[in-house]
């Protein structure tokens, strides 16, 4: 049994994660603002503001995995320098404080690796996108930076996703004519579900990942790299 710690894994994402770790007989921690609806013996949730509370004392972990994100989409003039430091606050600063918080017992664990989440709007200029964009620039920045600290004990790796169909994009993908528009802008012509970027970490903190570390992936429809 491994030993799981999911930042935000009551939704989206980190939901898929969670439940895919707990079908492999893991123990989950789950540190999230939201009751999860996931029950199960092997799982244990934390009632936790990541920007505001302090963190809960977890002793094995094996992987750390930090999914919180914002989508704050505005143009430019519109934003305000708020919006910024709370996408940081989200982004960047949460997932400091919390491998600053549990780097030490991960140390410890068993193929011991962290997984961040960054958006394909880092590396595809994208209009409005100005605020989160910073914030996920400074998340793929630590990734690599962690990854040759904490080089050779530790694998530190990233996700760059495409929009994905979770509630909280559930505002940009609010009719079928907008998702028809927005796949039509990916290679591959589809908008990726959750369970596409789950696939993605689970493989990531598995020991089949062994030699991977430092690395940004997209899982963007091939949106990051082609164009057709």
């Amino acid at each position: 049994m491994r030993n799981i710690l999911i930042i935000g894994g009551s939704r989206g994402i980190g939901n898929e994660i969670l439940k895919y770790q707990l079908e492999q007989g893991n123990k989950c921690h789950n540190l999230s603002r939201t009751e999860c609806q996931v029950k199960d013996s092997n799982l244990i949730h934390y009632n936790v503001d990541i920007t505001k509370n302090e963190l809960p004392s977890i002793d094995t972990i094996d992987s750390v995995i930090y999914c919180p994100g914002s989508i704050v989409l505005k143009p430019i003039l519109q934003l305000r320098e708020e919006d910024f430091i709370s996408d940081f606050n989200i982004n960047v600063l949460g997932a400091v404080k919390t491998v600053k918080h549990y780097l030490n017992n991960l140390k410890k664990g068993d193929n011991p690796s962290i997984l961040f989440f960054s958006t394909v709007a880092v590396t595809q200029g994208m209009p409005f996108h100005a605020s989160v964009s910073v914030a996920k620039a400074g998340v793929e920045g630590l990734t690599k930076s962690l990854a040759a600290e904490l080089a050779p004990n530790v694998r530190v790796n990233c996700i760059a996703p495409t929009i994905t169909r979770t509630d909280m994009a559930q505002k940009i993908l609010r009719n079928e004519r907008i998702e028809e528009n927005i796949a039509s802008k990916h290679p591959l012509k589809q908008i990726c579900e959750a369970e596409d970027i789950s696939n993605m970490a689970n493989f990531l903190i598995s020991t089949k990942s062994n030699k991977i570390t430092g690395q940004i992936i997209h899982v963007d429809s091939g949106m990051s790299t082609l164009k057709i």
